[in-house]
């Protein structure tokens, strides 16, 4: 089963989608993105095209490590989610030639069903509660939500205010029998997230996600010591030498992964063995499309320290498409109760609308995150 050809189609709302070909005919499908990134991301791709056209696909670690470790420059964005989105095709490939599903392959399942939870709000949140009210009603017992819009370095209470108030009227509508994280997006600097987390434990979050960048992340130990609240980060950190040091200060209770980013499925499950020894949870992160959300659900189903996934239907970014759009089988992702069946299909577990892939294909489509300035003009985090 060598690797024959490899094509990549950009679709709305932000996803870039890859299909990898074998010599005998087998298909696999990765998703290799950056947000905002995916030209970029493709080139890469195509880069790594020229080592991998006529290997043996089912090498995956000793293909990863050529591609990781050989290169001079190692990490980042754009390189490591280019192997991501390679890694998740390959491991599709060999699911289906082996003719199981990829968490047969690492250990077998541990679980029968995953919990999953929905994002309400957007950007900058709003109409949290009745979203919170709606997503509830429809079965499911967790949400995410932002919890500030932009924040200056040193900002006003009336910001603090503002978003403990959203999260109140959470709770006054939904009551606490629905778990409800918050997501900080490295919006908010060390200093005002000490305060914002300290005023939000009375209601109980989930976990607090990104409360400081992750180059900011040797403050996660200060944070930690100010607050009971779970602290969750991860979505930007690369290969398990990024998650190294942040595991070894023990100031996180979950990390958050991107299969897309990290370095892909079996990276990941390496990733999720090293926070298992520290007594840490996994919570992958994953806004992104029906590709990346399977390979998610294999890690999650063979991983003991996985307990909730994140996932993109009706997420804000998703206007135009969704992630059910691109599937053969929307049933496939059917939740119940907040849950997830174990998918049972061969390799990723579903199997990809070509053809709609095809028709929605636009190589000139655009997707760019915004930029945010403060009332004085300067830039804030997005």
């Amino acid at each position: 089963m060598k690797v024959r050809d490899m094509t990549l189609y950009q679709v709305p709302p932000r996803w870039l989608f890859l299909k990898v070909t074998s010599d005998d005919g087998i298909v696999g499908w990765g998703e290799p993105i950056v947000e905002g990134k995916a030209d970029t991301v493709r080139t890469a791709v195509e880069e790594m095209s020229d080592y991998l056209i006529g290997k043996e696909a089912g090498n995956i670690e000793d293909l990863w490590q050529a591609l990781y470790r050989g290169g001079f420059y190692r990490g980042g964005p754009i390189l490591t989610s280019a192997i991501s989105g390679i890694e998740q095709a390959l491991w599709d490939m060999k699911g289906k030639k082996l003719g199981v599903p990829v968490y047969e392959l690492m250990g077998g399942a541990v679980r029968d069903k995953l919990r999953v939870y929905c994002w309400i709000g957007g950007d900058k949140p709003s109409n949290v509660a009745a979203d919170a009210a709606e997503k509830t009603a429809a079965g499911y017992t967790a949400l995410k939500m932002n919890g500030t819009d932009g924040m200056s370095w040193i900002d006003s209470f009336s910001k603090i205010d503002a978003a403990v108030a959203r999260l109140a009227t959470i709770r006054e509508k939904i009551g606490y029998n629905t778990d409800v994280g918050i997501d900080f997006h490295g919006r908010v600097h060390k200093t005002m997230a000490r305060i914002l987390m300290k005023e939000l434990e009375p209601y109980r979050p989930l976990f607090v996600e990104e409360p400081v960048l992750p180059q900011n992340n040797e403050a996660l130990k200060e944070l930690r010591a100010h607050t009971v609240i779970p602290i969750a980060t991860g979505e930007r950190m690369y290969t398990r030498w990024d998650f190294k040091s942040v595991l070894q200060d023990g100031a996180v209770d979950i990390i958050q992964p991107d299969l897309s980013h990290a370095g892909g499925i079996w990276e990941t499950r390496k990733i999720a063995a090293m926070a298992e020894a520290y007594d840490v949870a996994v919570a992958p992160h994953c806004p992104l499309g029906p590709i990346a959300l399977a390979a998610c659900f294999q890690l999650d189903f063979c991983t003991p320290n996985a307990f909730i996934q994140e996932q993109s239907l009706g997420i804000h970014y998703n206007r135009g498409s969704d992630l059910l759009d691109y599937l053969m089988d929307p049933g496939v992702f059917a939740y119940e109760k907040s849950y997830i069946k174990r998918l049972t299909a061969p390799g990723l577990g579903i199997e990809i609308n070509e053809d709609k892939v095809k028709e929605m294909a636009d190589p000139d489509r655009r997707w760019r995150n915004p930029v945010w300035r403060a009332e004085d003009g300067g830039i804030t985090e997005w």
